[in-house]
């Protein structure tokens, strides 16, 4: 064999090896990122399903003292079962923009209906002094904190898999084998705005 045949050989096997190891890195690293963002979806349904078992409890104890507030207690009820659905809806929901907003959007409404229940809460000085609902009042507010946090620590990991799945030339790869961009939770509608207070 001439020379110049077996520096090309080499130069090729060279680049096909370079090609395999370069593609297989991109490759794992994204399934890498995808299951971050799988995992931190996970803990975001973990937090909303230990909100929707705490409501049935705090509005049987409203009820026994705001038997006149049940049109608020209905919102709660009926607001709480729409997300009692969609709470484990699957890492699916990731892929579909519309899908991640109806999610949204239902657990947006859910927050709603919940702050009306304390705004009505303030009207029955008994309800507030009642150690039950002070317990499950406490636990509701820790897990709205949690929410807050675990939504944070998503959109974090969304960021990072969105970016690597997005620069060149790894958009390449990640195209070729299906991976696509992730949505982010956003702020509810019209948290832009300062609440009005009156005294």
């Amino acid at each position: 064999m001439k020379k110049g045949v077996i520096i090309t050989l080499v130069v090729v096997v060279v680049i096909i090896f370079w090609g395999f190891f370069t593609f297989k890195n991109y490759y794992n690293s994204f399934v890498t990122m995808e299951e971050s963002v799988n995992q931190a979806w996970s803990q975001v349904e973990n937090v909303y399903q230990r909100r929707a078992d705490l409501i049935p409890n705090l509005v049987e104890v409203v009820k026994g003292y705001a038997k006149h507030e049940k049109e608020t207690l209905q919102a709660v009820v009926e607001a709480r079962s729409k997300v009692g659905g969609q709470i484990n809806v699957g890492k699916e929901v990731l892929n579909d923009p519309q899908a991640f907003a109806k999610f949204q959007q239902a657990q947006g409404a859910l927050t709603s209906a919940l702050q009306r229940l304390m705004v009505v809460v303030e009207r029955y000085p008994d309800l507030k002094a009642d150690q039950r609902f002070a317990d499950l009042q406490s636990q509701l507010e820790g897990t709205e904190n949690r929410i807050a946090v675990e939504r944070r620590r998503f959109n974090e990991t969304v960021q990072t898999y969105n970016t690597a799945i997005r620069r060149f030339p790894a958009n390449i790869i990640a195209g070729m084998f299906g991976f696509t961009k992730k949505a982010y939770f956003k702020s509810e509608a019209g948290a832009e705005k300062v609440p009005k207070v009156k005294f």
